[in-house]
């Protein structure tokens, strides 16, 4: 089929098929899509490693048992489906810093770009624990539950990316 051979897919076709999956991921195993915590238990299993005492009395990892599941499984898949993408649409580069469209202090350098996605990453991550789910957590999953807290991570997901494009644009 040649659409998986674009190297852009129409959002609106993206977004019905995201939606198809959310549908189908609850339908299939009661489960709604996220990432987020699935970072946070490869953390616990990397940690497990060296002090496996400590982190199963640590409340959080009773309650997110550090362990390969669906979701961890999930992000592998977005990783390989990614990959794929990418070699089928022709796009795929091998890059280490792959060029940027704004003009910053911290992009002009090489630690100045590894600082700032480190930075950028704990941010995240901190608030996507923070949230209790990611973008695709609250954004996709939560939003079709039509949970309130969800609606409004979600609006707050798009008024912070505004504002933030407004001040590097």
């Amino acid at each position: 089929m040649e659409i998986f051979r674009q190297s852009q897919w129409s959002p609106y076709i993206v977004g019905f098929a995201i939606g198809v999956l959310s549908w189908l991921s609850f339908l299939i195993s009661r489960k709604a899509l996220g990432t987020s915590t699935s970072f946070a238990r490869t953390s616990g299993m990397i940690r497990k490693k060296y002090n496996p005492e400590l982190v199963l009395e640590l409340k959080y990892y009773q309650k997110y048992t550090p362990e390969i599941d669906w979701q961890w499984m999930l992000v592998l898949g977005i990783f390989i489906g990614s990959f794929i993408s990418a070699q089928l649409s022709g796009q795929f580069e091998l890059s280490f810093l792959p060029a940027t469209d704004f003009p910053s202090v911290l992009n002009q350098n090489f630690l100045g770009r590894i600082f700032s996605a480190l930075f950028g990453g704990i941010l995240v991550g901190f608030g996507a624990r923070w949230a209790g789910g990611c973008t695709s957590g609250h954004g996709i999953s939560g939003t079709m539950q039509l949970s309130i807290s969800s609606w409004l991570a979600a609006i707050s997901f798009f008024l912070g990316g505004i504002i933030t494009a407004l001040l590097i644009y």
